[in-house]
């Protein structure tokens, strides 16, 4: 790709203030108050893809957040390229662990810090600015479609429909999404599967209303006691999740395969001192990159219950309640597990509460093969910008619509991510070093060469 390098330089501070405008408009998708601003950013979106060399962007209706769609069609008989990507962003709560305004994004430190930064309109970004160069300097070699959505935070339930609604718009040979992370750009990776995702909200009810704790304290099952033994019980002392057939269906990574993953650099020490914590936890029998890959887990994301005002107040709740999660590996059917949990969970509360689980969301683990030649590809653009070939990994995260994507459209995809641990997606303070983001956006257009390259073959 001739010029690109110079391309980004000459561009680069356009290239943050149109990303900027973007990370602005706080798209919460899980918070009702924001409809409005999701709909600004959909239509953001779409005039920067237009601006981008898009030959048509729109933003079209789904049963929820609006999907933006654009494309460009240099020759019908060349391969498609299907870019997804992400613009709704997670709360920003608690505000108050914020070192700057989550959003308006600052740079300090070379890197940029806002909710987005990241994840993923950040990683998105790099594809329309990599688009751009390729339009602009005639360089494109295949056809490119443009598909965000605003929903992903809260599982994409509306995206399914939408591609069952556009099969033949969406039709493409490959979908290449940057909403993953790498080891580092001095050890560059490529993202070879997701962990699945069942999540629930639990209600325990104890009596009919709060009551005084004095009187009622030690007569009456508390509901926060309650829930907090069952939710304890979830785990044997092996740190293995102890629903019956949970772990039926998991398929065993043989030991050479397990010795290849560890081949990845990773440092323990570095790694407890980041989070600020004496030693890691988790399954026995399998090391820290293992528990995040290739294993299951189950975690409690939110848990509340009784009086939480200021100062104290004697009472005995009448409710508790609990958000929890589990991540899954290839072959766990996310249905099938969400049925275990349920039944299981409902079979361990005592006679004096009551317990309902309601499932928010769920979706498919997923595998990238590494024989495709979009693998093929995405390995030699990252070797020659970054001088090394990437390893592959398992990321310990989710993206339910992946899946979808491939059981809906028949379509695989490739996970080129250029986020880092580090840069605190989902929590307080979330980053992206700008190396990465111009790095990605390097990149990205020897990707579309490769790709087109081995594709013609």
């Amino acid at each position: 790709m001739k010029d690109v390098k110079q391309y980004i330089e000459a561009n680069k501070d356009r290239f943050l203030e149109e990303l900027f405008s973007l990370i602005r408009i706080p798209s919460i998708s899980s918070e009702s108050e924001h409809k409005e601003d999701m709909v600004r950013c959909a239509n953001r979106w779409k005039e920067l893809l237009l601006a981008s060399g898009a030959d048509k962007a729109e933003v079209m209706p789904s049963e929820g957040n609006p999907v933006v769609y654009g494309e460009k069609t240099i020759d019908p008989s060349k391969p498609t390229v299907l870019v997804y990507g992400h613009y709704d962003v997670m709360p920003v709560a608690p505000l108050d662990l914020w070192k700057t305004s989550p959003f308006e994004p600052v740079v300090k430190d070379g890197h940029i810090w806002a909710r987005g930064a990241d994840d993923d309109k950040g990683q998105s970004f790099m594809h329309a600015k990599a688009f751009e160069f390729m339009v602009k300097t005639g360089q494109l070699p295949c056809n490119v479609k443009f598909m965000f959505e605003g929903e992903e935070e809260i599982g994409s339930p509306s995206l399914y429909g939408f591609c069952e609604k556009h099969k033949e718009m969406l039709r493409a040979d490959i979908i290449l999404v940057s909403d993953t992370s790498m080891l580092g750009l001095d050890t560059p990776s490529i993202c070879a599967g997701l962990r699945g995702l069942d999540y629930w909200e639990v209600e325990v009810t104890g009596p009919n209303s709060d009551l005084h704790s004095g009187i009622y304290g030690g007569a009456v099952a508390n509901p926060i006691i309650i829930l907090s033994k069952m939710i304890a019980s979830l785990h044997d002392e092996n740190n293995h999740i102890t629903i019956p057939g949970f772990y039926d269906d998991v398929v065993e990574l043989s030991r050479e395969e397990r010795d290849l993953m560890a081949q990845a650099p990773f440092n323990l020490d570095e790694y407890q001192k980041a989070l600020d914590i004496k030693t890691v936890h988790g399954e026995n029998g399998y090391s820290t990159i293992e528990r995040t890959g290739i294993r299951p887990c189950l975690d409690v994301c939110g848990i509340w219950g009784g009086y939480q005002g200021e100062g104290s107040k004697t009472v005995l709740p009448s409710k508790a309640f609990a958000k929890i999660s589990t991540r899954l590996v290839a072959n766990q059917d996310y249905e099938k597990i969400a049925k275990q949990f349920q039944q299981y969970f409902e079979s361990i509360a005592p006679d004096c509460v009551k317990v309902k689980v309601t499932p928010l969301h769920g979706g498919a683990p997923y595998a990238s093969p590494m024989d495709l030649s979009a693998y093929k590809a995405a390995e030699k653009a990252m070797t020659t910008v970054l001088g090394k070939r990437p390893i592959p990994t398992r990321s310990g995260g989710s993206i339910p619509i992946i899946s979808g994507f491939e059981r809906i459209l028949g379509i695989k995809s490739i996970l080129m991510g250029f986020g880092l641990q580090s840069d605190a997606i989902h929590a307080p303070n979330e980053n992206y070093p700008l190396d990465n983001f111009f790095k990605g956006i390097e990149t990205i257009p020897y990707f579309y060469e490769y790709f087109t390259e081995l594709e013609s073959k």
